[in-house]
Parts: structure tokens; sequence; C-alpha cells
């Protein structure tokens, strides 16, 4: 590993020219998702499906109780009671799965179309602050495996050019 770190290392002094080039962080998702567009588009979500996340949560909370009654009372009941609430288990517990899977589907495709309406201003407002600043490489904060400096965070200012352009 020390090794590999080495040559790329030795790869990426060859290649840099002999001046020293301004290096700086940016978490791209971060400076997105606190744009003042994630968090209409976050709002807009929850008014989307808050009903059904409401629903799935009572829903957990009434399948662990469920759950909970079984197992203490379990041995206790008759066939007929612990087969109705086995049943009513496995009902609440398809609409939980159903509730589930619709919730992570309207994220999903909410997310998808955020980012595809969003990537165009990201790009021009990170294209902005690396002029503004002069940076020469621009790398995420856990692509960095060392830094012997602090290197400048550009996420905020991204952020705040993302919502200027908006």
């Amino acid at each position: 590993m020390r090794k590999l770190i080495a040559a790329v290392c030795l790869m990426s002094a060859m290649i840099l020219p002999a001046h020293a080039a301004e290096v700086a962080v940016l978490d791209w998702r971060a400076a997105l998702m606190n744009t003042e567009a994630a968090q209409a588009s976050l709002s807009q979500l929850e008014n989307e499906v808050g009903e059904q996340q409401r629903e799935a949560q009572s829903l957990g909370q009434e399948l662990q109780s469920l759950q909970q009654r079984l197992e203490n009372e379990g041995e206790l009941m008759s066939d007929a009671e612990r087969e109705s609430l086995i049943r009513e288990l496995q009902q609440k517990g398809s609409r939980f799965e159903q509730l589930r899977q619709q919730v992570g589907q309207a994220q999903q495709r909410s997310e998808q179309q955020f980012l595809q309406s969003a990537e165009p201003t990201l790009e021009q407002a990170v294209d902005q602050v690396i002029q503004r600043h002069g940076i020469d490489i621009l790398v995420e904060p856990q692509g960095v495996l060392h830094s012997s400096m602090d290197l400048p965070n550009l996420t905020d200012e991204v952020t705040q050019t993302f919502n200027s352009l908006n």
C-alpha cells in the first residue's frame, strides 16, 4: 500500500508544474444538500410521502407490539387466537413493506430529479469558486489520504454561490 501511495505521489509530482499547485477540498454532496433548492426539494418530498411515512412508523410500532405479545403470550393463547394474531402480523407486515417500498421509490425518484436539475447550476457554482480562488486541483474530503497543511474547504462557498445562481 505504501509503495502504491509513493508511486502515485511521485507521478503526481512529475505531472504538476514546478510551481506549487493550489489545492482545495470540496464535499459536493454537502454543498448541494445545504442549498435552498435541496431544502425545497426535501420539503416537497415530505409533503408527498409524509402521510405514508407516518403510517409506516405507526405500523412498525404495532408490529413490534404484536410480535412482543406473540412471544410473551403465544404459548398461553388458543390456536385460533394465535393464528389470528399471526394473520394480523402478516397483513400489517405486508402493508408496512409496501409503504416502505413506496416511500423509498419516491425518495429515489425525487433525488434523481433534483440531481438532474441541479447539476448544471452546481457545475457553474464550482467553476466560479475555482476561478475565484485560482484552484488547480480540487479533491473530495474522502479522497485526501494525507496533507501536511490545511487545505481550503470550498463546500460552504459553493453552496452560497449555488444559491445566488438560482
